[in-house]
């Protein structure tokens, strides 16, 4: 018989899962998808633009795809793969331990109707994604004068 060590954290991705999905059905321009593995985002904002900062270190730019769509969703969809995916010369690698996490991952973000899905732009440097949207005035209502007779 072999011995087992308790885990108490074992049920935590249902609970955090769940967490997610009540506050999503409380702040709709919020939304988290998750896969196995979810980087890290600052979202923040000045006068003229709005900045979106991911931690994704350990892939390349062409790992990584943003995109806008007309819903204003902006979305940062990528792969992070193993060092034992990306190097096939390793044979024979044993691990006795992995606490990175590794797999597909897709974020997306509601964005204000005052962006201009034209002027995005995105760098990436040092593992951290830079992602920076210009804001423009939101156009007025258009108001009719009626005549009064």
């Amino acid at each position: 018989m072999s011995i087992v060590r308790f885990n108490p954290y074992i049920g935590m991705g249902t609970v955090a899962r769940r967490f997610n999905n009540f506050f999503n059905s409380i702040e709709p321009s919020f939304e988290i998808e998750l896969g196995s593995f979810a980087p890290k985002v600052d979202i923040s904002e000045d006068e003229h633009k709005i900045y979106i900062n991911a931690e994704i270190a350990g892939l390349s730019k062409d790992d990584i795809k943003v995109t806008v769509n007309d819903d204003n969703i902006i979305t940062i969809k990528g792969t992070k793969k193993k060092e034992s995916e990306k190097d096939e010369n390793k044979e024979g690698l044993v691990y006795h331990r992995v606490e990175r996490s590794y797999g597909e991952f897709s974020r997306s973000f509601v964005l204000p109707e005052n962006v201009s899905k034209d002027s995005v732009h995105a760098k990436f440097e040092d593992g951290l994604l830079k992602i920076s949207l210009d804001k423009i005035e939101p156009a007025k209502p258009k108001e009719i004068e009626i005549g009064i007779k």
